[in-house]
C-alpha cells in the first residue's frame, strides 16, 4: 500500500529541526528567566474537560475536537488547547488549596479538525504560559511582556500587540444584551453559525470570518462601554504596567477570543504579513475557570502561541536565527589496519562531548578528504601507516591546512 501522511499534518525533517529547536530553546530560556517552570500534560483527556472549559457552543467543541471512545465506552478527546489540561492538573493535585503563586509553561502538540491552510494544521504545536494565583493587573502585563521579550529575542520586528477587556461575568451579561439588540435586525442575513451564536454566545459574532458578518462588526457596540468600575480599573492598570514596561500596544475592542473561559484582559499578537491568519499568539485572564473545573475560586492569566505561524513570520522577515551544527572533526582512516585506532579515537572523542563524523564506506584518502571538506568540519584526524606505527594521529586544520602529530590529550584540548 502507498501510505501517505494524514491531511493537516506534516513531518519535521532534520533540515528543519534546527529552526524548531532554536525557537523552543529560546522560549524555554525566556520563560525560565521570568520564573516559569515546565509542565507536561497528556495529549488526550476526558472530552468533558474541554467541553466544560471551552464552552459547549464554541467552534472548538462544536466542530474541531477529535473525540474517541475507549474500550469502556468513555469519551476522550485529543487536546485542542493547553490551558484546560494545566488547570485540571492544578486542581487534581490540590494546588488550589495551598494558595500562593504558580507559574507554568508548556510546549507540545494540539489537535483540531479544521480546514488546513498556511500556518494552520490539524496537528499543530503550541507553547504557552499559565500564571495562577493573583488577580493583580501586574501579572496580566507580565505574561504579555514575556511573550514580547520572546519574540524580540527571536528577532521578529513586524509584530503588533492588541489588547481589550472582555469584562467579568456580570458586565458581560449587559454587553451580550446590547449585541443582541444590535444584531437582531440582521439576524436572518447572518450565517448559520452566527444565528446560533446570537442566542448562546453573542460576542462570538464579532469573531466570525464570513464577509457579511464581518461587515457588521465595525459598528457593533464596544465591550469597553459596558465594563463595570472594577473591570475599568483593572484594564487601566494593565495599560499602566505595559507603559512602564515599555510594551507598545493598541486597544482593539473587537478582540473576544474563541473560548468561553476568558474574563477581563484579552490580547493578541498580530503579524499583518501573514494575511487572514495573522494572529501568532493570544491569551488573557480566566478568573472563573478553576472554580468551574471543581477547584477553589482562583484567578489566573496566560497565553498560547503557535510555532507554525511563528516560524512562518520569521521566514517572511528573512530571519533564520540559528546556525546549522557541523561536526568539529572528521576522522580519516587510510587502510583497513587503521580502523581499530580510528574507532578508539571516535569513541573517546564522542564520550568527551566532541561532534565527530566518520564514513567507513569511503576508502581512498582523496574521497575521505573530499567528504571532510563537505562536512564543514573544522579539523580532520588522519590515521595512516605512519600514525599507526607511532600511535599518534595527525590533526589537520581544514581552514589553514596546517597539520601536526598529537596525542589524545593535546587533541582534546585543541577541540574543546
Amino acid at each position: 500500500m502507498n501510505y501517505k501522511i494524514p491531511r493537516g499534518t506534516y513531518d519535521i525533517m532534520p533540515k528543519d529541526s534546527a529552526r524548531w529547536q532554536h525557537v523552543i530553546d529560546t522560549f524555554r530560556l525566556v520563560a525560565q528567566r521570568f520564573g516559569y517552570e515546565e509542565i507536561t500534560t497528556p495529549i488526550f483527556e476526558l472530552a468533558g474537560l474541554f467541553e466544560r472549559s471551552s464552552g459547549e457552543s464554541s467552534d472548538v467543541v462544536q466542530k474541531e475536537m477529535y473525540r474517541f471512545a475507549d474500550q469502556k465506552g468513555r469519551t476522550f478527546a485529543l487536546r485542542p488547547e493547553g490551558t484546560a489540561g494545566v488547570v485540571r492538573a492544578y486542581v487534581e493535585k490540590s494546588l488550589d488549596r495551598l494558595g500562593g503563586r504558580s507559574k507554568y509553561y508548556y510546549i507540545g502538540p494540539m489537535f483540531r479538525y479544521d480546514r488546513p491552510q498556511a500556518g494552520r494544521y490539524r496537528q499543530f504545536y503550541q507553547y504557552g504560559i499559565e500564571f495562577i494565583g493573583s488577580n493583580h493587573p501586574y501579572y496580566d502585563a507580565e505574561v504579555i511582556a514575556l511573550e514580547m521579550q520572546f519574540l524580540a529575542e527571536l528577532g521578529l520586528k513586524n509584530v503588533s500587540l492588541e489588547i481589550n477587556s472582555v469584562g467579568c461575568a456580570q458586565c458581560s451579561l449587559d454587553y451580550d444584551e446590547a449585541l443582541r439588540a444590535y444584531y437582531q435586525p440582521h439576524l436572518a442575513e447572518l450565517c448559520p453559525d452566527c444565528q446560533n451564536r446570537f442566542e448562546v454566545r453573542p460576542r462570538r459574532l464579532l469573531d466570525c470570518k464570513v464577509s457579511f458578518c464581518q461587515s457588521l462588526r465595525k459598528d457593533a457596540p464596544s465591550q469597553l462601554d459596558y465594563l463595570d468600575q472594577d473591570c475599568k480599573e483593572h484594564f487601566s492598570e494593565v495599560q499602566n504596567y505595559l507603559d512602564q514596561m515599555g510594551v507598545k500596544y493598541r486597544v482593539n475592542p473587537a478582540i473576544v477570543r474563541g473560548l468561553d473561559y476568558y474574563t477581563n484582559t484579552a490580547f493578541e499578537l498580530i503579524v499583518d504579513a501573514l494575511g487572514a491568519q495573522d494572529s501568532i499568539a493570544g491569551g488573557g485572564r480566566y478568573n472563573g475557570l478553576i472554580s468551574q473545573l471543581g477547584g477553589k475560586d482562583t484567578p489566573a492569566v496566560g497565553f498560547a502561541g503557535g510555532f507554525e505561524r511563528l516560524l512562518l513570520a520569521l521566514e517572511l522577515e528573512g530571519i533564520a536565527g540559528y546556525e546549522p551544527v557541523n561536526p568539529t572533526i572528521y576522522v580519516i582512516g587510510i587502510g583497513e589496519e587503521t580502523r581499530l585506532m580510528a574507532l578508539e579515537y571516535i569513541t573517546k572523542l564522542r564520550q568527551d562531548g566532541i561532534y565527530v563524523d566518520y564514513n567507513p564506506d569511503k576508502s581512498s584518502f582523496k574521497a575521505q578528504m573530499k567528504a571532510a571538506d563537505a562536512s564543514k568540519a573544522r579539523y580532520a584526524l588522519i590515521i595512516g601507516e605512519d600514525e599507526l606505527a607511532s600511535k599518534l594521529p595527525t590533526l589537520k586544520d581544514l581552514e589553514s591546512s596546517q597539520q601536526r602529530s598529537v596525542d589524545y590529550q593535546q587533541l582534546l584540548d585543541i577541540l574543546q
